[in-house]
This record gives C-alpha cells, structure tokens and sequence, in this order.
C-alpha cells in the first residue's frame, strides 16, 4: 500500500466537517473495508489468480478503502477545529457570501466557505486555502476583491454575508 500522504501540520475543518470526516471513516473500516475483503476471498476461492478479474478488481477496491482509511486517518489526526465565524460583517471560515461578477450582470452567486477538505464546489462549499477563499478572507460587505483565474482576473463584488 503506498504512503499516506503527509498534511501540514494543522489542518482546519469546520466541526461539521470533522464529524463528516469521522463518519465516512467509521463507514469505511466498518462496512465498506469487511465487505471488500469478503468480496477477494470469494473471488480467490475460484482459482486461478493470473486470470480471474473478479479478483483483480477486489484487491484494487481493497487497496483504494485501506488508502482512504489512512488518508482519513491522517487528517483527523492532524485537524484542527476551527470555530466557525458568527460575524455577519466580516467572512471567515463558516461564512456563507453572496457575490457577483463585476461586469458581468447581477446573478448572484452563493459559496459557503469552509475548511480545505471539507471543500465542494458543485455544493456552494470554496475553501478558505483556495484563491477565491483566500480573496475572501477578513472582507466586509461591498468590498471588491480580485481573483486571479485561468480565464484572467476576475472581480467579484461582496453583496452580502450570513
């Protein structure tokens, strides 16, 4: 099994985002770690090896679970609970911003910014350590803050915090 990856020495989550962490952890070892290896030695029961996909495809689900326990692992071990901001004047990490584009209309859009491994774009959730995160960080209200994107700079107007 490779080595785990090794995270700085803090990590921030959210509680919510510990308690998620923990959750999927207790899931993996619990559930999804038994089942696997119940699923390689039904498929090595069947015999030759050399051939045998089942098998194959057992052991790289196994060694996948048993990397994501330690990468999991690794992150609790090193979290550090940060206490999510009750300002609504200032954001950070916690905060939920509706923004919008400079320039490019009056669609707002909503990031709930969180800790890095608690991040999920496609679920509103930035994280503090990405650039728009980091762009975000400790403004107010009506601020403007640039962000340096792969389509070029982009400015994002703060049109309110919760």
């Amino acid at each position: 099994m490779p080595a785990a990856k090794q995270y700085k020495s803090k990590v921030q989550l959210t509680a919510a985002g510990f308690a998620d962490l923990q959750a999927e952890l207790t899931e993996l070892k619990d559930i999804k770690l038994p089942q696997v290896i119940n699923r390689v030695a039904e498929a090595r029961a069947h015999g030759d090896l050399s051939e045998n996909a089942e098998y194959s495809n057992a052991k790289e689900e196994q060694q996948f679970v048993e990397s994501r326990i330690s990468e999991i692992e690794d992150i609790l071990n090193t979290a550090q609970i940060v206490k999510a901001t009750s300002s609504h004047t200032s954001i950070g990490i916690g905060s939920t911003v509706k923004v919008i584009i400079k320039g490019k209309g009056q669609k707002a859009f909503t990031y709930h910014v969180v800790g890095e491994f608690e991040a999920d774009p496609t679920d509103g959730k930035i994280s503090a350590d990405s650039p728009l995160g980091r762009a975000l960080l400790n403004k107010k209200e009506g601020d403007e803050v640039k962000v340096k994107a792969p389509a070029g700079e982009i400015i994002y107007l703060i049109k309110d915090i919760e």
